[in-house]
């Protein structure tokens, strides 16, 4: 049974930083696409940045909202991190770690797997 496991989250001035840390427990195929997605009051869940590995690759994509700020980045096999730098009010949000065993995707549907969800709140 695979279990996503997050840490990381809370509050932080604008301007700050944040890491936030998921681990795909007991998820045993060779590839996967790791994910965060955020969702904020009334707003739809989008996908704020995603790492695919297997056969050899690794790719990652962010959303424009936060290119050039925050990071998905391997730190062991089946986790990843995000870091998260110039956080900014409109970050604030409850983020999300998801995985599916093949392509990454925006569609929030087409993955299996979920965490519980970890709050990022920034102040200005």
């Amino acid at each position: 049974q695979v279990r996503m496991v997050e840490s990381g989250g809370g509050s932080v001035q604008a301007g700050g930083s944040q890491i936030l840390s998921c681990v795909a427990s007991g998820y045993t195929y060779a590839t996967i696409c790791m994910a965060w997605f955020r969702q904020a009051p009334g707003q739809e869940r989008m996908l704020v940045a995603s790492l695919y590995t297997g056969a050899g690759n690794s790719i990652a994509s962010y959303a424009d909202s936060v290119k050039g700020r925050f990071t998905i980045s391997q730190s062991v096999k089946n986790a990843v991190s995000l870091q998260m730098n110039d956080l900014q009010p409109e970050d604030t949000a409850m983020y999300y770690c998801a995985a599916r065993r093949y392509g990454c995707t925006q569609t929030i549907t087409l993955y299996n797997y979920w965490g519980q969800g970890t709050q990022v709140t920034v102040s200005s």
